[in-house]
């Protein structure tokens, strides 16, 4: 766990097995000294091995890899691999959620900042459409100033899609970007997912079927079977790991961009520490594991 030279390694092995078209996706007209794809293996190890401080990790890199590189240019070009890890992430979510049939829909929140520094915070507001806000999470009974996590996962606990949006909009209108995305499958959701022309929508559109539980108050209740309500947990599951070995919540960013580059890496990481368990026939979501 706490060599990360070895861990570096085991994953830059994960990553080049995707058998990507090549291991410099950015242009540029010097031939970088490290390529894109080991900065994005620093990058998923530093997330791995929890350690959030830029300082930090340039203090553990081992001196053949520092020398390659400085931090101002590390954290530069890692921001403009973003698009490039999510088609990573894509990659590695085919490789399990294929043939899928089940997945499970949830949100969380990422706080930004205290709600008392919300008002004259700077962060993240360079951009005008991706503005935080306040919203509310019903789960934790909390206020908070930031955005919030939409999130997708198979019934094995496996990410398929995801997307942020600030902390106000309802979990409801991510169900408009679900059916861009998958098709002919179920959908287990809470009750915060609840509409029913929501559910007819997905079903006649992309052949989604929404299984979300009833209110008490509804007319001809019915309760959800034991099966559905155990299978919707996974997700909440993952949500827990991240905020425990990932420290999802915790931000240091200054731009929108640095803080879903952030939130996606972590995600990644995740990803991929799935993958090495499956490779070694081990249950896929113990991740405090040593993987090297």
């Amino acid at each position: 766990m706490h060599n990360f030279r070895a861990n570096y390694e085991k994953i830059l092995e994960v990553l080049k097995k995707l058998e990507l078209d090549s291991e410099n996706f950015l242009f540029q007209i010097r031939k970088p000294k490290l390529t894109d794809l080991r900065i994005i293996a620093i990058n998923l190890t530093s997330e791995y091995m929890s350690i959030d401080s830029e300082h930090q990790l340039f203090r553990i890199l081992p001196v053949e890899i520092k020398s390659l590189i400085e931090r101002s240019v590390y954290n530069r070009r890692k921001r403009k691999l973003f698009n490039h890890m999510e088609r990573i992430k894509k990659l590695l979510a085919e490789r399990f959620n294929g043939s899928e049939k089940y997945f499970v829909v949830d949100s969380m929140p990422l706080e930004v900042c205290k709600l008392s520094r919300s008002s004259r915070s700077r962060i993240c507001k360079e951009t005008d459409y991706a503005l935080p806000n306040r919203g509310y999470c019903a789960s934790q009974k909390m206020h908070y100033y930031g955005y919030k996590l939409h999130a997708v996962c198979s019934a094995e606990g496996v990410f398929q899609s995801l997307d942020i949006s600030p902390a106000s909009v309802h979990d409801i209108h991510y169900l408009k970007d679900i059916k861009q995305q998958i098709e002919n499958c179920t959908i287990l959701g809470d009750k915060g997912y609840l509409s029913a022309e929501y559910q007819l929508d997905l079903f006649t559109s992309h052949n989604i079927k929404l299984e979300v539980p009833m209110r008490k108050n509804q007319k001809n209740y019915k309760i959800q079977p034991y099966i559905i309500r155990k299978s919707r947990k996974r997700i909440e599951t993952l949500f827990s790991q991240l905020c425990d070995q990932f420290m999802i919540r915790r931000n240091y960013a200054k731009s929108f961009l640095g803080f879903k580059t952030r939130i996606l890496s972590k995600i990644v990481t995740l990803t991929i520490i799935q993958t090495i368990n499956r490779n070694a026939n081990r249950n896929i979501n113990n991740l405090k594991i040593n993987i090297a």
